[in-house]
């Protein structure tokens, strides 16, 4: 069983825009944050594939993982995760296997199923509507001869991409893929950041279906959670309020940029309930109170590795926050 000292924790980078911010801002901070935490001793800094929204600046996944790549000398960089309907395999298996190639040794690639958008934006990409419910296994299994060991025969090929082996997640926020990464002998990472409410359910599935393959011989999974630390409780929930704004904007269908902390929330009870829904894995607090929280958490999931994403407005306050959080572990 892992303890707080033991347990392996990695970063997801959301690449927030934040108000009267820009991309290019939100660049520099990854890039920032990315070696600070690698300093730290954080085991793995993760990008996620989103299109279309206001507050978020990765749509270029691969891109940017390579850019924060290149600016960090030992961490591992990946996707948390890309969003595989949305692109051929081959593609995929050629960015990627070029990364890899790149920086050997150093790149995951995390997969989901969702489109990470909405209709409109899914129709842009020429994605069918029920791309991926049904045909995920198959485009996975695709995926994954590109990076393997070429077949006898095989008349197409990912070059780079054949014979790099990236190591392939599975990310999910129900039981469908989870299932399926136990089914497959894959790692699996709940996505407990914006839907928790499977979250045990999903790690139960994901653990009852595991088979061993050639890639792991026992389960291994990872949770992403919001985690917001400060010097005390009062100002880590002010800090908070940054990342419950994100969630009732985009409820209201309004712009997701980062907003500055506020002292008190305008919203209506069920918009709290939802907002709360979304981050109910969510650890904010002090120090005490976030190694308080951990420890109970880490006990009742049993996980292999934490993934925290920090929604905080101002940089050096998420900074302040990892900070704080590798120094749980001393």
């Amino acid at each position: 069983m892992s303890s707080l000292s033991t347990l392996p924790l990695s970063v997801l980078d959301l690449a927030p825009i934040r108000a009267g911010g820009s991309a290019a801002e939100t660049f520099r901070n990854s890039v920032h944050l990315a070696q600070e935490t690698e300093a730290l001793g954080f085991n793995r800094y993760w990008l996620a594939e989103h299109h279309n929204i206001s507050g978020i600046a990765s749509a270029a996944t691969s891109v940017l993982i390579g850019h924060i790549a290149q600016q960090t000398t030992h961490m591992r960089i990946g996707s948390g995760g890309i969003m595989l309907p949305n692109h051929p395999p081959l593609v995929i298996a050629e960015q990627f296997g070029t990364l890899a190639t790149l920086y050997p040794d150093r790149i995951d690639l995390g997969l989901g199923r969702a489109p990470g958008s909405d209709g409109a934006t899914m129709h842009a990409m020429r994605r069918a509507p029920q791309a991926g419910v049904d045909d995920f296994p198959d485009q996975l299994a695709e995926l994954q001869r590109y990076l393997g060991t070429p077949e006898p025969g095989q008349r197409v090929q990912a070059i780079p991409g054949q014979d790099t082996h990236v190591p392939v997640w599975l990310l999910g926020s129900s039981g469908y893929s989870a299932q399926l990464a136990g089914r497959l002998g894959l790692p699996f990472a709940f996505a407990g950041q914006f839907a928790p409410g499977y979250m045990y359910e999903a790690l139960d599935l994901y653990r009852t279906n595991f088979r061993p393959s050639h890639v792991l011989s026992a389960p291994y999974a990872m949770l992403g959670i919001p985690m917001i630390v400060a010097e005390t409780d009062e100002r880590a929930q002010w800090l908070a309020t940054t990342q419950q704004q994100k969630f009732l904007n985009l409820i209201r269908g309004q712009t997701t940029r980062l907003q500055p902390p506020v002292d008190t929330l305008d919203w209506l009870p069920h918009e709290r309930i939802a907002v709360e829904r979304h981050l109910g894995a969510s650890i904010v607090g002090s120090p005490e109170t976030a190694r308080a929280q951990l420890k109970q958490l880490i006990e009742r999931t049993q996980i292999n590795e934490l993934m925290i994403n920090t929604d905080a407005f101002d940089m050096n306050d998420r900074l302040n926050s990892y900070r704080l959080l590798a120094k749980l572990r001393e």
